[in-house]
């Protein structure tokens, strides 16, 4: 099934069920007033809901209505915790052999993670705020996964099915102040301001064989003013799996339901598949050209984050946003 959050009834939004080609949709405040209640009570609430879905699908939902993804939230538009992987290695290698740094052992055994920021999602059409174009905008095309409620300790296999949805998230980094910040050793804070979520999540079976080993196999497409710039494959050199992900966060807490957990920014080997973040095309001109020729992102650029599947539907919905002048009111 399918699930978003229309832009009414407080911050947490109204759970909605959406249909599987994104152009009907039905609230399921009879069943939850919001996704976070539906995940916090996910074993009583997901056989509901999807029955719901099939009634949708089959045109005997009452009340349907046509979906307009200008007035969705995103599906959680806060969350309780955000953690963010970098799981896929090309980049990280990338990264570093530009400024002629090694790749510590231990990033091919022991996932690197971070805590994100959570208290709030941009809209998927919502614009990317910023009060300065000297930050280094950039966005972050990526996977990412929701769970209900994860004990501490517990293994890969029995993460695994506690990932509940998949959805895809616009990771913005502010490029520009991030070697201040982790010159501190304290980690991100100012250069990562709030991301935005796909229009829709999906359950794992929804995806069919497109969902493999707690790994989705299908290609991440961007876009930067209309222009082609990426088309990576989210099942191809993904060093750690989702259920890995979980796990790892999962080693000295217990997760409450409707955690997130990112992929990273996705990345191949083969960088004929362009790239999902500007810094990490800026790596490869470095690399083969001894300096970087993209820009990072200015007023007025539009980027779009969309992944389709074999039939060419969109599956999650696109994040279509626009740079913005931050101005305080």
């Amino acid at each position: 099934m399918k699930l978003a959050s229309l832009k009414e009834g407080g911050r947490d939004g109204t759970l909605i069920v959406v249909n599987r080609d994104l152009t009907l949709a039905v609230r399921a405040t009879g069943i939850a007033a919001t996704l976070q209640v539906a995940l916090e009570h996910w074993s009583n609430m997901a056989p509901r809901l999807n029955a719901l879905f099939e009634q949708l699908q089959s045109g005997t939902a009452g009340d349907s209505f046509v979906l307009e993804v200008d007035k969705l939230a995103s599906p959680l538009p806060r969350a309780y915790e955000f953690v963010d992987g970098s799981a896929y290695l090309p980049h990280v290698e990338r990264v570093r052999r530009a400024r002629g740094a090694e790749v510590p052992q231990s990033f091919y055994t022991d996932p690197l993670m971070y805590q994100a920021t959570s208290a709030g999602f941009l809209a998927p059409r919502d614009p990317i705020l910023a009060a300065s174009e000297d930050w280094g905008i950039d966005l972050e095309a990526e996977v990412i996964v929701v769970t209900d409620d994860v004990a501490m300790g517990v293994t890969p296999a029995q993460a695994a099915e506690h990932i509940q949805l998949i959805g895809l998230v616009n990771d913005v980094s502010l490029r520009g102040l991030i070697p201040g910040e982790l010159a501190k050793g304290f980690g991100f804070l100012q250069s990562k301001p709030r991301s935005a979520l796909s229009p829709v999540f999906v359950t794992p079976d929804e995806l069919g064989d497109a969902w493999k080993d707690s790994k989705l196999h299908l290609p991440m497409r961007t876009w930067i003013n209309e222009q082609w710039f990426g088309e990576a494959e989210t099942g191809v050199d993904m060093q750690f799996s989702f259920a890995e992900l979980v796990a790892h966060v999962a080693k000295t807490r217990p997760l409450s339901a409707g955690t997130l957990i990112g992929s990273g920014t996705i990345a191949n080997e083969d960088t004929a598949k362009g790239a999902s973040c500007l810094a990490e095309q800026r790596t490869v001109e470095t690399l083969r050209d001894g300096k970087p020729a993209t820009p990072f992102l200015k007023f007025g650029d539009r980027v779009k984050i969309e992944v389709t599947d074999a039939a060419g539907s969109s599956v999650f919905g696109a994040i279509d946003q626009v740079v913005k002048k931050y101005s305080p009111a």
